[in-house]
C-alpha cells in the first residue's frame, strides 16, 4: 500500500474523486431510467413528428386561399370533409376548400396551414367564412421540425430528467444504456458503539448514530445502500466485514477508526488486501480532517470520522462526488442534485485559518430577500447541530474568513426542507 499520512487539501481530494472512472454500463427500461447517467449517446431513430400535424383545432387550407381575409371581407371556403384524430389523411385538399382538423391531426396532402377555429364562421353546411389570413406553416408542425432523424439528443454523461424520458418515449426508445449505480455498504466500528435499541445506556457507551445518518443521507439521494451490524475494534472482525461487503458492493463507508491511534485499524484493513492503494489520509478541512480514502481493486474504501457532524460533512462534500463519478457524471459534470445549492448572505462574520478549508453548518433563513445564512457553532460531537442545520457554507483554504453580508452559496443537505 502507498505511504501513510497523505494529507490533501479539499481541492486535491475533489480532483481525485472526480477522476474516478465510472462503473460498467447496463441496459435499463425507460421507466427506470430517470436520474441515471447515459453511458452512450442517443440519436433520434426517427423524426418527431413523423408527419405534418396541426397544433390547433381548425381547418386545413391552402394559405393562399386566405390572403386578404378580414371580418368585413371574409374568404369563403368549401368545407369538403373532416380529418379524424389518429387516422391517415388520404384526401388531398383542393384549391378553395378546407378540411376540419383537430389538434394533432395529420395535415392532408396539399395543405400548408391551419386556420384556427376562432377565426372562422359556418356560412352553411358546405361553406365556412375565414376572417383572418394565415401564412404557410401557421399552426402546423412539420415533419422533423421538433426532432430531426439522426439528431444527437443526449451525450455520454447526461443525467436523464423526467422531460428527457418523455422525449425518448416519443421516439419509441424503450431501453437506454446507462452507467451502473454503485452499491454502498455502511457500517460503524467502535467498542463504545451500541445499537440504537439499547436501553439503559451503560456509562462510556454511545448509540450508533452514523450508520443511520449516513445511510439515510445516501438513500435520500436515490442511492442503493446496505447497512451492516456494528463491528468491534478488532482488525480481524473489520477485515472480515469489509471482505464480505466487497462481494456485493462497490463502495465501503466505515465510520470510526480513521484517527491516528493505537486502536484504529482502518489503514491496517487496507494492508490486508493485496493491491490496495491509500489515496488520502487526512483532509485539510474542519470538521472532518481524519478521513481516509483508499482503493481496493475497483472498489472504493472511505474511512470517515466517528463524530457525527464530521462524518456527514465528509459524506456530503467528498463521498457524494465520488459516488457521482462512479455513476458516470465525470469531472466536467455537476454531481449535485437540482436545488441543493442556494445563494444567501452571511448573517455574521466567519473567521478562518489560511491553509485549511472550513465547512460551516448554517440555518438558511428564506423569509428574507436575499436569504440569510446563519452559522451554527459547536463541537463536531454535538449531534443537535445536525438536526438544526439546513446546509453548510465553504470558506476556501486561502481565505482568512468571510465578513458579515458576504454573498455565499449554501450547500443544502436536502432540497426538500
Amino acid at each position: 500500500m502507498s505511504q501513510f499520512l497523505k494529507v490533501k487539501t479539499a481541492s486535491e481530494v475533489l480532483a481525485i474523486v472526480k477522476g474516478i472512472p465510472p462503473l460498467a454500463s447496463e441496459a435499463v427500461a425507460l421507466h427506470a431510467a430517470v436520474g441515471r447517467i447515459l453511458a452512450a449517446p442517443i440519436r433520434a431513430p426517427e423524426a418527431v413528428p413523423h408527419f405534418d400535424r396541426a397544433v390547433m383545432d381548425g381547418y386545413a387550407v391552402h394559405a393562399r386561399d386566405t390572403f386578404g381575409a378580414s371580418e368585413t371581407l371574409p374568404a369563403l371556403l368549401e368545407l369538403s370533409g373532416e380529418i379524424r384524430m389518429g387516422e391517415l389523411s388520404t384526401q388531398p385538399i383542393q384549391t378553395g376548400s378546407a378540411l376540419a382538423i383537430p389538434t394533432g391531426g395529420m395535415l392532408p396532402e396539399g395543405a400548408d396551414a391551419v386556420v384556427m377555429v376562432e377565426y372562422t364562421q359556418p356560412l352553411d353546411e358546405q361553406t365556412i367564412e375565414v376572417t383572418r389570413p394565415v401564412a404557410p406553416g401557421d399552426n402546423v408542425l412539420r415533419r422533423g421540425e421538433d426532432i430531426e432523424e439522426g439528431q444527437e439528443l443526449f451525450g455520454v454523461g447526461s443525467r436523464l430528467r423526467a422531460q428527457d424520458i418523455g422525449v425518448l418515449a416519443a421516439l419509441g426508445i424503450a431501453t437506454v444504456n446507462v452507467f451502473r449505480k454503485p452499491g454502498i455498504a455502511v457500517f460503524s466500528t467502535g467498542d463504545e458503539v451500541v445499537p440504537v435499541e439499547t436501553r439503559g445506556l451503560p456509562p462510556g457507551k454511545v448509540r450508533d448514530i452514523n450508520t443511520h445518518t449516513l445511510s439515510s443521507h445516501l438513500r435520500q439521494n436515490g442511492l442503493a445502500v446496505s447497512t451492516f451490524p456494528i463491528v468491534p475494534d478488532s482488525l480481524e472482525a473489520l477485515t472480515a466485514t469489509c471482505r464480505t461487503a466487497m462481494e456485493d458492493h462497490d463502495v465501503i463507508l466505515l465510520s470510526g477508526g480513521s484517527s491516528v491511534g493505537a486502536r484504529d485499524f482502518t489503514l491496517r484493513i487496507l494492508d490486508a488486501f493485496p493491491g490496495s492503494e491509500l489515496l488520502v489520509h487526512g483532509i485539510a478541512i474542519r470538521p472532518g480532517k481524519p478521513a481516509i480514502l483508499g482503493r481496493i481493486g475497483q472498489k472504493l474504501f472511505w474511512g470517515l470520522p466517528g463524530q457525527p457532524m464530521s462524518a456527514l460533512m465528509i459524506c456530503q462534500a467528498f463521498v457524494m462526488p465520488s459516488l457521482a463519478a462512479l455513476e458516470g457524471v465525470g469531472s466536467s459534470g455537476d454531481w449535485r442534485a437540482s436545488g441543493t445549492a442556494v445563494s444567501a448572505v452571511l448573517s455574521r462574520q466567519l473567521p478562518s485559518v489560511q491553509g485549511r478549508t472550513d465547512y460551516i453548518p448554517v440555518i438558511l433563513s428564506r423569509d428574507e430577500t436575499p436569504h440569510r445564512a446563519i452559522p451554527l457553532f459547536g463541537k463536531s460531537a454535538m449531534i443537535s447541530i445536525l438536526a438544526r442545520a439546513d446546509g453548510y457554507v465553504v470558506i476556501p483554504e486561502h481565505v482568512e474568513g468571510l465578513d458579515s453580508g458576504t454573498g455565499v452559496e449554501v450547500h443544502l443537505f436536502s432540497a426538500r426542507r
